[in-house]
């Protein structure tokens, strides 16, 4: 089987051939590149494993890290409008009632879903080397699980039905069942893919998947499927996804090896996941709630309205963390370049979630009447009420994908221990209000909760309670300056014009003044041109390299 030749020896062939640029004479150059033609390929297949299982030098991780996150940013703005266009148009086509219903059981399913990776494929990406026989045991382990949770699965659809007095919902959690095994199939090619930093390719198939998956869905519920299209969506996104990776990652699995090869793996999955399920139970028991003591139609006005707050800053942060948890990874053991990395890349991210997030909370109505249609009107005031919550994610979530990537999991899951009980008391006191009382004390909840979870998890690693304020604080001014202006923008100019002329000229204009801020005030141009100049300089060294092969007069 071929293996595709390495990222890092490709690029240590591209800088030693730049070196010969500099100190060789011209009339020796052609003869030294086509000597280092002819026997690159021969050193790069001595070890064809080490392109899926090997390490990558700290250089080259920060050179795909600045490529592959532009290339990941620009798959995410595909798969936003993507994601948006779908809702639109499902929103129209579709009742919240088949919404409600589906959030029934993925409340369900969602639970279910973080044991049938157990934090494997994390625990892949994270090691500095893993041999094929260890990523081979966690594929049989992962498939296994994944087996084991689609007939839990369908044998729990009798117990959501009797919860939810909904009888339609035992057919679509026996459907939903199946997605565990084809993620089971997928986990650990999906991971390798991550580990190599393999960005485009990855890119390439989510966005195929999600566009095939959007298709599927829309055709489903304008042919009258109702309920299902939202299933058929579901099942088609797994299926296309695992076929797109079987076909990318060429590896094939060979037999399982002893346990005591994966222990360290197994105990840094085991801690990571007991971590996701207390933040899984601390981000979706207002909706469990909601959906048990509301019905369907609150569960799925309040899902649409936290899905539309919350759609920016998802989108961004998992683009973010496909970049810079490998890359943090990688770097783990350099403790000095992994707080520069992390600071910086904090920044960046904060730079363009804040703007998104805060335009959605002022520009509420106007994007609920776009987005969804009039029969939504009733979504805005949650949205609003949403907003601190999901700018307290902004602000942590990167947070844990730190102290992850420098493998302090035990440290998130005391910070995930200590915030579930306040969540769930603030959750508890809005339930009798309804969908607008949860989302007041849920948003409470986390804004009591942002300092302590912020001091705590960067006391002992080395980030500096100054720097880390210095990294948030230009993206911070900047937003709530934004926020005043856009505010006064959205008053001024309500009544005055229809809902989208409304949207895009208050934005727009919010947005202006959020950049001018960021920018010029804040200083933050610097680091953006820092960026983008990295990128120009790769792009340049390619440029030489490629020249140098068929050109022997350069200078």
């Amino acid at each position: 089987m071929e293996i595709p030749t390495s990222r890092a020896s490709s690029d240590s062939l591209r800088a030693g051939t730049l070196a010969i640029v500099r100190v060789i004479p011209t009339d020796e150059r052609a003869e030294r590149c086509e000597a280092a033609a002819v026997n690159a390929p021969e050193l790069q297949q001595t070890d064809p494993q080490s392109e899926l299982f090997g390490s990558i030098r700290a250089d080259v991780v920060k050179a795909n890290s600045v490529r592959g996150g532009l290339v990941v940013f620009a798959a995410q703005g595909v798969k936003l409008c993507l994601s948006t266009g779908s809702s639109m148009v499902l929103a129209r086509l579709l009742t919240p009632h088949d919404f409600g219903l589906q959030g029934m059981v993925t409340a369900l399913t969602g639970i279910l879903a973080l044991f049938s990776d157990v934090g494997l494929s994390m625990a892949t990406i994270q090691r500095q080397v893993v041999t094929h026989e260890q990523t081979s045991t966690l594929f049989w382990i992962n498939l296994a699980l994944g087996a084991v949770l689609t007939l839990l699965t369908a044998a729990l659809a009798p117990a959501l039905v009797a919860f939810y007095h909904e009888p339609r919902l035992f057919w679509i959690t026996v459907a939903l069942a199946s997605t565990f095994l084809l993620g089971g199939l997928g986990t650990q090619h999906s991971a390798l893919l991550v580990r190599n930093m393999k960005f485009v390719t990855r890119a390439k198939i989510e966005m195929l998947s999600l566009a095939a998956s959007v298709g599927v869905g829309i055709t489903m519920a304008a042919l009258g499927f109702g309920y299902w299209a939202l299933v058929g969506m579901t099942l088609s996104s797994s299926l296309i996804l695992l076929v797109c990776l079987w076909l990318s990652v060429r590896w094939i699995p060979g037999r399982p090896g002893r346990a005591s090869e994966v222990r360290a793996m197994f105990h840094f999955g085991g801690t990571l996941t007991l971590n996701r399920l207390i933040n899984y139970a601390s981000l979706n028991a207002e909706k469990i709630l909601l959906g048990r003591f509301w019905g369907a139609d609150a569960l799925g006005l309040y899902g649409r309205a936290y899905s539309l707050v919350n759609l920016p800053m998802t989108q961004l942060n998992s683009s973010v963390f496909t970049v810079a948890f490998p890359a943090l990874s990688r770097l783990q053991s350099d403790r000095e370049r992994l707080i520069s990395s992390f600071l910086k890349g904090y920044s960046v991210l904060l730079s363009v979630t804040v703007p998104a997030t805060i335009g959605c909370i002022l520009f509420a109505e106007e994007i609920v009447q776009t987005v969804l249609g009039a029969k939504w009107l009733a979504a805005p005031p949650l949205v609003r009420l949403l907003g601190p919550t999901i700018l307290v994610f902004t602000l942590c979530s990167p947070l844990n994908w730190f102290l992850t990537a420098s493998g302090r999991v035990t440290r998130a899951l005391k910070l995930s221990l200590v915030a579930v009980p306040v969540v769930l008391v603030g959750i508890i006191i809005g339930l009798p209000y309804g969908p607008k009382g949860v989302a007041l004390a849920y948003s409470g909840a986390w804004t009591l909760l942002v300092i302590p979870i912020t001091a705590w998890a960067i006391h002992g690693t080395g980030i500096q309670a100054v720097a880390f304020w210095k990294a948030a604080k230009p993206a911070a001014v900047a937003g709530l300056l934004m926020g005043i202006c856009g505010f006064a923008l959205e008053r001024g100019f309500h009544g005055l014009l229809p809902p989208l002329p409304r949207l895009a000229l208050g934005s727009s204009l919010a947005l202006a003044v959020y950049c001018w801020v960021l920018l010029a005030i804040m200083g933050q141009w610097d680091l953006f041109r820092d960026l983008v100049s990295q990128v120009w300089r790769r792009k340049a060294a390619k440029s030489n390299v490629t020249g140098l092969g068929t050109n022997s007069s350069l200078p």
